[in-house]
């Protein structure tokens, strides 16, 4: 099955399910009339259906999944047990269920989800809504099939890594909530820009243009940052004075520290 002919159930318009939905019509691989999203709340809806005109939204979480074949979780880790128990006599025998909340383990998801059924975990961040998402992937009793159709799914939306599922913590780290850790950096790099006499949105402007080619250098050459740090270092020059007062603080120390404190305990 392609993307283009899946009907979709997103149970959940908050952030992320919210993202996720604006970032599968955005990305134009699903049209909006194959998804159907619910929640509790109309007001969270409304305003999806301003953005993406032409999806199904229902607050009954039975009638979102009933006879569409992927059905995406995007409730709080708590609700994940009652959701399922409420869905599953609704939902197709070869329908799939991705949950996108964290720490709710496989072996839970397929027993609530029903014997037999592929259950997959899947942690984005929410710049899937921009389709410069990062996702990381685990899934159980999945055919190799299935498993590329959910990576295509995410993959409309960003980056994607199928993962083991003992390595998904680390991922949500580094790349959901490294998206705070980036926007802080782009924060900090701005006042210190005002600091010298940039204005604040040229700073922003420039930071975040940086960014990009910094990115886009390591992309095109393949490098370790390093690498691409010591070309633009020369002996006794400006950057690596930076470099070395910014290490005097601290800065990778904090990086790593702050990646290890976000781990689920």
């Amino acid at each position: 099955m392609q993307l283009e002919q899946m009907e979709i159930a997103v149970i959940g318009a908050g952030e992320m399910g919210g993202a996720i939905v604006r970032g599968l019509v955005a990305g134009g691989h699903v049209p909006a009339g194959h998804i159907r999203v619910s929640n509790p709340s109309k007001p969270k809806l409304e305003a999806l259906e301003r953005v993406c005109p032409g999806m199904h939204t229902t607050t009954s979480n039975v009638e979102a999944v009933r006879g569409t074949y992927l059905v995406v979780l995007a409730v709080k880790p708590r609700l994940v047990e009652g959701v399922l128990e409420e869905i599953r006599p609704a939902l197709l025998p070869e329908a799939l269920v991705v949950s996108v909340a964290a720490g709710v383990p496989l072996e839970l998801l397929a027993g609530w989800a029903g014997e037999g059924r592929a259950v997959f975990r899947a942690i984005p961040n929410i710049a899937v809504e921009v389709a410069a998402g990062v996702t990381a992937i685990s899934c159980k009793d999945a055919s190799d099939e299935q498993r590329a159709l959910v990576t295509d799914l995410f993959a409309s939306m960003g980056a994607t890594f199928a993962v083991p599922e003992s390595r998904l913590d680390a991922y949500m780290s580094l790349a959901s909530c490294g998206l705070a850790y980036a926007f802080r950096y782009i924060r900090a790099a701005m006042e210190g820009g005002v600091e010298l006499g940039v204005p604040a949105t040229e700073a922003k402007q420039a930071v975040m243009a940086t960014l990009e080619g910094a990115t886009a250098l390591l992309r095109a050459h393949g490098l370790h940052p390093e690498a691409e740090v010591d070309r633009v270092t020369t002996p006794g020059g400006l950057t690596i004075r930076g470099l070395n007062a910014m290490e005097a603080h601290g800065f990778t120390a904090a990086v790593v520290a702050g990646l290890r404190s976000s781990l689920p305990r």
